[in-house]
């Protein structure tokens, strides 16, 4: 039900994009400090989301909805966005060859 809600219905709707949509989601979930903030974190990668644009968001959040709830969220966001970053750069045979050198 809420999948279908959410997903089916209000993500549907035409008056906002999905990017915004993203954004104003992000900035929901950051000032009420729930848990599905890092699923939409990555979630607002994989449509184009540039991590410079959730830190304005978050930013926004820090005025609005306070401080503390701000920078759990840029914690969170720090972590996630460093996450494939760390990944690919521990699978790249020539970055490693690169520090044994």
């Amino acid at each position: 039900f809420i999948t279908e809600s959410a997903w089916g219905s209000v993500w549907a709707r035409p008056d906002l994009d999905r990017r915004t949509r993203s954004l104003v989601t992000i900035a929901i979930l950051a000032a009420l400090g729930r848990e599905e903030l890092a699923l939409h974190l990555r979630a607002s990668h994989n449509i184009g989301v540039d991590p410079h644009e959730i830190a304005e968001v978050l930013l926004h959040v820090a005025v609005y909805a306070g401080v503390p709830a701000a920078n759990t969220a840029f914690s969170l966001a720090k972590k996630e966005f460093n996450q494939p970053a760390r990944a690919s750069e521990e699978g790249d045979p020539a970055k490693a060859s690169q520090e044994d050198a």
